[in-house]
């Protein structure tokens, strides 16, 4: 089993940066796909980011394709977003999921996703 906490969201003005983390319990992180999802109110959540076991392959939503960049530090078993150039409509709470055995073509896929963390918010403000 595998418990995530998210950090580092907050209040940042448009254009702005953050740097999420999600750090992961337990000794197999490096075994797992990392995935960033969010979700704004009234919405579903959806795909942000993700990352293969030993970063090989990143995948991103068209959304955030080049301001964001999802990496991890399997010594420390935690990944990170970070986001530049953020907009009002990147308001929304930020959860990362770890999977296993994760093909590429399902890493936008919350079905695939077997661990969530709480969530962290992000507010962008005009």
């Amino acid at each position: 089993q595998v418990q995530l906490v998210e950090s580092g969201g907050g209040l940042v003005q448009a254009g702005g940066s953050l740097r999420l983390s999600c750090a992961a319990s337990g000794r197999t992180f490096s075994s797992y796909s990392v995935g960033w999802f969010r979700q704004a109110p009234g919405k579903e959540r959806e795909f942000v980011a993700a990352i293969t076991e030993s970063s090989s392959r990143t995948y991103y939503a068209d959304s955030v394709k080049g301001r964001s960049t999802i990496s991890r530090d399997n010594a420390k078993n935690t990944a990170y977003l970070q986001m530049n150039s953020l907009k009002p409509e990147d308001t929304a709470v930020y959860h990362c999921a770890t999977a296993s055995s994760l093909p590429a073509w399902a890493s936008s896929q919350r079905t695939w996703y077997d661990y969530w963390g709480q969530g962290t918010q992000v507010t962008v403000s005009s």
